[in-house]
């Protein structure tokens, strides 16, 4: 059963996600930096794990639609770690985009609540974007 309160284990789980995204985005700014961006997938991944529990994550990852992604991501971070960022960040990027394409559509529905941001998404162009992949999942 998925609880939607907001515990300590949460917002701590939330904290190290977004430490682990602030960490990969210094390392991506700071020429690759692999230890940067190793902390970085370290403190996402432990992140999700505590904001939506440990069961959750392994059948999240465990899922066969996202297996391909789970794959690519996990050898991203292998080859991160062993010293080749830029690779690893291919890698990382592709499986990123393929475990949480489900979620672009929700997101989409999100942004569109923020005021300023709202507004611009509502512009033609945008919204005609916006329109042509709202509930697809990205296509892989």
């Amino acid at each position: 059963m998925v609880s939607f309160e907001m515990n300590d284990r949460k917002k701590i789980g939330l904290g190290l996600t977004g430490f682990g995204v602030f960490f990969s985005f210094l390392g991506i700014i700071f020429f690759f930096d692999k230890g940067l961006l190793a902390m970085g997938n370290i403190l996402f991944f432990s992140g999700v794990t505590l904001t939506i529990g440990p069961k959750s994550t392994m059948q999240f990852f465990m899922k066969r639609q996202n297996f391909k992604g789970t794959i690519s991501f996990g050898v991203g971070f292998f080859f991160v770690v062993i010293g080749w960022p830029i690779v690893g960040m291919i890698l990382e990027s592709y499986g990123f985009i393929v475990l949480f394409s489900g979620f672009w559509p929700t997101m989409a529905v999100f942004l569109q609540r923020i005021p300023i941001l709202g507004w611009l998404i509502q512009q033609p162009y945008i919204r005609s974007f916006f329109d042509r992949y709202r509930g697809k999942r990205v296509p892989v």
